[in-house]
C-alpha cells in the first residue's frame, strides 16, 4: 500500500527549466544543451552544486559558472542561468497532487537556490504566490538550499521519509531526472521519470491505485 507520494518540484510540477535554458541557447547561438553539459561537469562541487547546497552566494555563483563556460569558449553569466530556472505551473500535476494527498501523506524535495522569491525561485510576486499556493499542499518540503544536502545525494530521500513517517518501501516518487531517480530506487522507492505530465500521471495512477486525473 502506498503512503506517501514525494515530488520534485521544477520539471514535475512546473514546466523544466530545460526548456528554457534551450530557448535560451538558441537565442544566443549557442552549442545545444551547453548549459545542463556545464551544470553534469563535476557535479558534486560546480558551481551549481555549491550554489544548491547553499555554499556560495549568487554573485560568487554569477562569477563561478561564468568562468565554467568560459572553460568551454563560451559566455554565460551565472545570473542569466538563474532567472530561467522558475517554470509555469503545471495545473493537471497540482491537480494530481490534491487527489493523492487526500489519501496519502505527500511531499516535496526540490533542489533549488537562494534566488528569486520563495521555494520556486519566482521572479515575480505573482508566480511566488502561484508557487507558495501549491507548496502549502505539502506535508513536508525540503528544500537543498536550506538543509545543505542535494538530489542525488540518498540522505535527502531518507530526511523526506522520517520525516513523513513513512518508509521508502511505501513511497512514490516523481522526478524528471533520472539521476535523481536511481537512489530512490535503490531505497526501495517506486519512481517515476515524469517525460510529460500525461505519461507521468498515467503511471502514477497505476502505482496508487486510485485515480490522480
Amino acid at each position: 500500500m502506498v503512503e506517501a507520494v514525494i515530488w520534485d518540484f521544477g520539471g514535475v510540477l512546473t514546466t523544466s527549466p530545460f526548456e528554457a535554458f534551450a530557448r535560451y541557447e538558441r537565442e544566443r547561438g549557442l552549442p545545444k544543451d551547453l548549459i545542463r553539459s556545464i551544470n553534469a561537469a563535476n557535479p558534486d562541487n560546480n558551481a551549481w552544486a555549491l550554489f544548491e547546497r547553499s555554499e556560495c552566494t549568487l554573485d560568487e555563483f554569477d562569477r563561478l559558472f561564468a568562468s565554467e563556460a568560459a572553460a568551454l569558449g563560451h559566455e554565460v553569466p551565472g545570473r542569466h542561468v538563474i532567472e530561467l530556472l522558475s517554470g509555469d505551473i503545471r495545473p493537471e500535476m497540482v491537480e494530481a497532487l490534491k487527489r493523492c494527498k487526500a489519501r496519502a501523506k505527500v511531499g516535496c524535495i526540490t533542489n533549488n537556490v537562494s534566488a528569486g522569491e520563495g521555494t520556486g525561485m519566482a521572479r515575480s510576486h505573482d508566480k511566488a504566490a502561484a508557487v507558495q499556493a501549491v507548496m502549502s499542499l505539502f506535508d513536508h518540503v525540503i528544500e537543498s538550499s536550506k538543509v545543505g544536502i542535494r538530489k542525488p545525494d540518498p540522505r535527502i530521500y531518507e530526511m523526506a521519509c522520517e520525516a513523513l513517517g513513512v518508509s521508502a518501501a511505501s513511497s512514490v516518487y516523481l522526478d524528471d531526472l533520472g539521476i535523481n531517480l536511481k537512489p530512490a530506487r535503490a531505497l526501495g522507492m517506486t519512481t517515476i521519470k515524469v517525460v510529460t505530465p500525461e505519461q507521468a500521471l498515467k503511471e502514477l495512477e497505476a502505482a496508487v491505485g486510485f485515480p490522480v486525473a
